[in-house]
């Protein structure tokens, strides 16, 4: 049964479809980035960058070096596009971009997680088999064929994302559209809709259709009878999510990934009913049939625990942001911070002033106020350059407070420990972090 599910030989014309779209949005990405000005924001402007701990090896390229970084990873993106060198460009565009997601996190987002999935699911995928310039130059890897399990990765993945979304709104603050009110408040100054966007009845609406959609996309994609009407739904929401709240190319990359929900003959007819047929085609038979399913089953089950650890580590994630990251809770609260840093150096019990601008820019303080590991960073960074630049030991405490959703501030990080002589632990939860139901 599985076999047949997995192996069964099918129409590529979707893949074929998709590594097109796939190749022009990632090279948008990565040329968009430099010319948005977002390679300068993110990766040369700052002094300091928070990378993921244990990633700290990883830094940005000094000089012009992260442009051509980009610049690289959009020639890449043309190539898979055209299908030209496949495997190598998308392996070298899903490196780099792996590194780039790894090298700083102040402009994290679920989207560029996503990326890397997708990235390597094309990487293993026959998608340079027809309309490349690969088959073109190589006939004999020519095919119309590939085993279905090119096409249920993608929609597997999709269904894992979309259902723990909807999951993750099922809580007061959405449901009382709360979340919703406070994310579309900084949007009533946009033309026509900005006043709409403040109405009660519109943030009802964009609440339950969010939890709906992300809950039943996937199903209604999958019949028949209405994938159509689904997909028009999406296109719906994708474009809205990518008009009001600008989240890049992933609604795009969202609506790509429906054309594998439609029958590969319908794609073959609507994109490439001029292609000629393949003459002597052969059958694309996957090597090592045993050691993929065992590898797709550990990836799956990977994808289905790790949004759920935030349930084993004490307190709740949108306070202590603790299993937030890698777990599809995408644009869910608001929140806000206010910090300063004490430090006091351990000789003479000295109190020395620190100014954040010294180091970091207006969105990094505006995004590390809020999460913990990025904080415990920055206390670790001022204790090594105290030490390295004049040799002194100090002390960093932190008086920080946050609040969530529009809720009143509350004292967020114990302000009587030493962030700097504290280990990190990934694994559980922070005792530093006061709790969220405090005084």
């Amino acid at each position: 049964m599985l076999n047949k599910l997995l192996f069964k030989p099918i129409d590529n014309s979707a893949l074929i479809v998709f590594r097109i779209l796939f190749g022009l949005l990632i090279s948008i990405e990565a040329f968009g980035a430099i010319l948005s000005g977002w390679v300068h924001q993110a990766f040369i402007e700052p002094k300091f960058t928070f990378s993921f701990i244990s990633f700290e090896w990883l830094q940005p390229l000094p000089g012009f070096g992260m442009y051509v970084y980009y610049a690289i990873m959009g020639i890449c993106g043309l190539m898979v596009m055209v299908g030209y060198k496949h495997k190598w460009s998308i392996i070298t565009f899903a490196i780099l971009w792996t590194g780039t997601y790894f090298m700083q996190k102040s402009s994290y987002n679920n989207h560029y997680y996503l990326l890397i999935l997708l990235s390597s699911f094309m990487a293993i995928v026959p998608a340079n088999a027809n309309v490349s310039l690969d088959s073109k130059n190589n006939p004999s890897i020519k095919s119309s064929l590939m085993p279905q399990w090119g096409a249920l990765i993608f929609i597997v993945q999709m269904f894992i994302v979309y259902t723990y979304a909807s999951i993750a709104k099922l809580y007061p603050d959405w449901l009382n559209t709360t979340a919703v009110e406070i994310l579309l408040k900084s949007k009533q100054d946009y033309l026509i809709i900005g006043d709409l966007l403040q109405q009660k009845w519109v943030h009802y609406v964009i609440a339950y259709f969010g939890i709906i959609f992300d809950l039943l996309i996937v199903p209604l994609l999958l019949w028949k009878r209405s994938r159509k009407y689904a997909f028009l739904a999406a296109i719906v929401f994708h474009l809205f999510n990518s008009i009001v709240f600008q989240i890049g190319i992933f609604p795009y990359m969202a609506l790509a990934v429906c054309v594998f929900f439609f029958e590969p003959d319908v794609i073959r007819k609507i994109v490439f009913k001029n292609l000629k047929p393949i003459e002597n085609q052969k059958v694309i038979v996957t090597k090592r049939p045993n050691l993929l399913k065992i590898v797709l089953i550990i990836y799956f089950m990977v994808q289905l625990v790790l949004p759920l650890r935030h349930w084993v580590i004490k307190d709740d994630v949108l306070w202590t942001e603790e299993g937030h990251r890698l777990s599809w809770r995408m644009m869910l609260r608001a929140k806000q911070g206010i910090i300063s840093f004490r430090v006091i150096d351990k000789h003479n019990n000295q109190t020395i002033p620190i100014q954040l601008d010294t180091y970091l820019t207006y969105k990094q303080q505006r995004s590390f106020s809020t999460k913990p590991d990025m904080i415990w960073q920055f206390a670790q960074f001022i204790k090594k350059t105290y030490k390295e630049e004049v040799n002194r030991d100090v002390m960093v405490f932190v008086d920080c407070q946050v609040k969530v959703n529009g809720k009143s501030f509350k004292t967020f990080i114990d302000p009587e420990v030493d962030l700097a002589s504290v280990k990190w632990n990934a694994y559980k939860h922070s005792s530093w972090i006061l709790p969220s139901k405090h005084d």
